[in-house]
């Protein structure tokens, strides 16, 4: 994009869709074709959105970058920023700044088997991951496992529908697991009684069986969740070296100054918008604070 990390890009709000009471995913366009046919990124980076006169925030692109034209945001309304930003309409003009951070390894991930375990709000940058994993075909099954709160809080549900019904016809196998009970969860599980069930992300585990060697983990979900899902994984002999999580809960400059985001001691320090927000659990083990 630019030498410059600092430099903003003018990109106009194409679609704003409303996913949950709480979330709303944003369709935008930069404005200068030269910039939207050549920005690129990896799954797992995340953006700056520079609203002009009022400030800025991160958040994690998931949209995928087989999908040329457009990027995506799926921004939870949480604060000042982000409920300024739920008011904005179809046509207004926001500024992109990035991508940041490393991203997940896809090119070494590649012929692999991909577990995908989203808890919440973390399903958002896993799509990334997932679309690229299916558009561009290189992996040789993904699994999407996905907790949520209620049926109501399913993000991107049309699409997770879809892939319940349809997935092994592109190497996907979702499972979905909920807390709060509705006829719609409850008719959800009746159509697919061995994919869908009352309980927590890590009941989805069961019956799951992976070569480990050709597998690689990657995580995102609200912190209490990474204890458990990784105890899941260590129980079933995968490396920490193959577990990956993405912390972009913790994003905020990108560019390693503002110090929000450090963690660590002195022997192991960790900037989680520069180093990270993709990290191995080795990466865990040795830095304190991490997870």
């Amino acid at each position: 994009m630019s030498e410059n990390p600092h430099q903003t890009y003018d990109a106009r709000i194409l679609e704003v869709k409303d996913l949950t009471p709480r979330e709303k995913l944003f369709t935008l366009r930069f404005l200068d074709p030269e910039i939207g046919e050549h920005f690129t990124f990896k799954p797992g980076q995340f953006v700056i959105v520079d609203i002009r006169g009022f400030g800025e925030f991160p958040i994690s692109l998931c949209s995928s970058p087989t999908r040329k034209g457009y990027i995506q945001l799926c921004i939870r309304k949480a604060g000042r920023m982000t409920k300024f930003i739920h008011q904005m309409k179809e046509g207004e003009v926001v500024g992109i700044r990035g991508p940041y951070g490393n991203g997940f390894p896809m090119e070494k991930m590649e012929g692999s088997n991909l577990l995908l375990v989203a808890g919440g709000l973390g399903m958002a940058p896993l799509r990334s991951v997932l679309w690229y994993a299916i558009d561009t075909g290189k992996y040789e099954h993904v699994w999407l496992l996905y907790g949520t709160k209620a049926y109501e809080d399913i993000l991107f549900r049309d699409e997770i529908i879809h892939l319940l019904k349809h997935g092994d016809a592109v190497g996907c196998s979702v499972k979905l697991a909920y807390e709060v009970e509705s006829p719609s969860c409850i008719y959800l599980e009746r159509g697919f009684f061995d994919r869908v069930c009352k309980g927590v992300v890590t009941d989805l585990f069961r019956g799951e069986e992976f070569d480990v060697d050709k597998a690689y983990a990657l995580i995102c979900g609200p912190p209490v969740m990474y204890r458990f899902v990784i105890k899941e994984l260590l129980d079933r002999k995968l490396s920490p070296g193959r577990i990956y999580m993405t912390l972009e809960r913790r994003m905020r400059c990108g560019i390693g100054k503002c110090g929000h985001c450090i963690v660590g001691t002195s022997t192991s320090i960790k900037y989680v918008c520069k180093d990270g927000p993709v990290f191995t659990y080795w990466d865990a083990l040795s830095t304190r604070g991490l997870i």
